[in-house]
């Protein structure tokens, strides 16, 4: 699936992941390739994308590497999965 990571000042990430885990309201869910559509107000906590993620080095250092998984924390947002395309709003 595609996934789009977008902060007002820029978009962070765009490309194929296999998953991402998401910090929800309600607590942690996790979208997958072809998932339901779905649209989610997002807590604070980190982002969890597999370690399939190819990040460009400018980048790099927004992701720590947690056992196999890329985290990105986040404060806030929301996060739309519609026609096998995450995108998530932050900031």
């Amino acid at each position: 699936m595609q996934l789009e990571i977008v902060t007002p000042e820029k978009v962070i990430l765009n490309q194929q992941v296999a998953s991402v885990i998401a910090p929800g309201v309600k607590g942690e869910f996790q979208i997958l390739d072809h998932h339901a559509p779905v649209i989610s107000a997002l807590t604070k906590g980190a982002l969890k994308l597999s370690d399939d993620v190819k990040l460009d080095e400018k980048i790099a250092d927004l992701f720590h590497k947690k056992g196999n998984k890329f985290h990105f924390n986040i404060s806030g947002g929301v996060l739309e999965m519609n026609n096998n395309k995450v995108i998530i709003l932050t900031d």
